[in-house]
């Protein structure tokens, strides 16, 4: 016998909303509490509204699950072919489940599997136990990487994202942990699958998210839908030059209405903004000379180098760049002297700190003896 699993299948109830989002058309209007556009790998918010209210986001929760998992399988702590053991924890499991009984073995493969594409709760348990040691730890895990990633607007009473639960984010958090989902390659395969099966064919798996059928530039992640959440998506798109924007809408009026919008946000994104890398050569800087020091001067450089999102047509970035006329020994290397600003038109899009190539110490006595010693050795 088969089971059929949906992720996340529930009557759509009144859903009271924050505000009008408009399209291009009538077809574009929906209606949402928040939603946001974001460059992938800048973070750099395009456009959105509501980005930073908190709200329930439902199973959008399980994004951070995946990415805890996704982050240990890329550590070597355990791998996608690892067999796991289903404890008594999954016994009684709310929800969207894929039927597992304590003592159940399946891969690691399969249950992200069941994950991603069915949502199942008995699923991500096993998981977590397998990351965390327990359920309860997971969660903490969970809020510490929320906080490691700055997101002070995220809360997680669980890893499942039940809609009565006391968990909540924003568009604009979904969106950064999404960003940071699509750092891992191999997660790649499980986002893009629409249909599977696990458990030796016997559950079946549908993701809600049918972009990941209808848009060909879909590279993740998930949708859902309940009475509390209303119709949430986090979906991104990569084209071929690797560039990828993210597009978070929580709590629409529909679930049409939330794929079409999501589709015309993410084509505003690769429509009209381009990402520029913020190259800026070492050897345009001048050694900055040092006073009091065992040398005269000292090489800088940048710290990093960067990228920024631009309208689509601008002009090339303008560097800024502000150094010291000169520095007082003792100079540490890795010190940072000053900063180099890029700008699109008079918009600052990134920065970096200048700073010092190696150590320079200070001038003493005992320094000079060794000089003049050498010296006179030389002669």
């Amino acid at each position: 016998m088969r089971f059929f699993l949906r992720a996340a299948v529930l009557i759509s109830g009144i859903i009271i909303t924050a505000a009008w989002i408009m399209g291009a058309g009538k077809a574009d209007e929906v209606t949402a509490s928040a939603y946001i556009l974001m460059e992938a790998d800048t973070k750099t918010i395009i456009e959105g509204n509501c980005p930073d209210k908190r709200l329930n986001s439902g199973y959008l929760s399980k994004l951070m699950g995946v990415l805890l998992v996704a982050e240990d399988i890329d550590s070597g702590k355990y791998s996608v072919n690892d067999i796991l053991t289903a404890s008594d924890s999954v016994t009684n499991t709310k929800g969207s489940v894929i039927w597992l009984e304590s003592g159940d073995t399946l891969s690691v493969d399969e249950l992200l599997k069941s994950v991603i594409i069915g949502n199942a709760n008995d699923a991500l348990t096993v998981l977590a136990e397998r990351s965390s040691g327990s359920v309860d730890a997971f969660v903490m895990d969970m809020n510490a990487k929320a906080f490691d990633l700055g997101l002070r607007d995220t809360f997680f009473e669980s890893p499942y994202g039940y809609s009565g639960e006391a968990s909540y984010s924003t568009a604009h958090d979904v969106a950064v942990i999404c960003s940071e989902l699509l750092k891992y390659d191999f997660l790649q395969h499980y986002f893009k699958i629409w249909r599977d099966f696990v458990r030796n064919g016997q559950v079946e798996l549908v993701s809600e998210n049918t972009m990941t059928r209808t848009y060909s530039a879909h590279a993740g992640f998930k949708a859902c839908h309940s009475d509390i959440c209303g119709y949430c998506i986090a979906e991104a798109g990569r084209d071929d030059d690797g560039t990828a924007f993210v597009a978070v809408i929580i709590g629409a009026e529909s679930a049409e209405m939330t794929f079409n919008f999501a589709k015309n946000l993410l084509r505003k994104g690769f429509r009209n903004y381009n990402v520029s890398d913020t190259m800026f050569l070492d050897e345009m800087l001048k050694p900055v000379m040092v006073r009091s020091g065992t040398a005269s001067a000292v090489e800088i450089g940048i710290e990093k180098q960067g990228r920024a999102v631009v309208p689509a047509g601008s002009a090339t970035l303008r560097a800024k760049v502000v150094i010291p006329e000169y520095l007082t020994a003792p100079v540490r290397a890795g010190q940072p002297v000053g900063t180099a600003a890029f700008y699109n038109d008079d918009k600052l899009v990134f920065e970096a700190d200048i700073i010092t190539k190696s150590a320079v110490p200070e001038l003493d006595f005992a320094y000079v003896f060794r000089e003049v010693l050498v010296k006179l050795i030389e002669k």
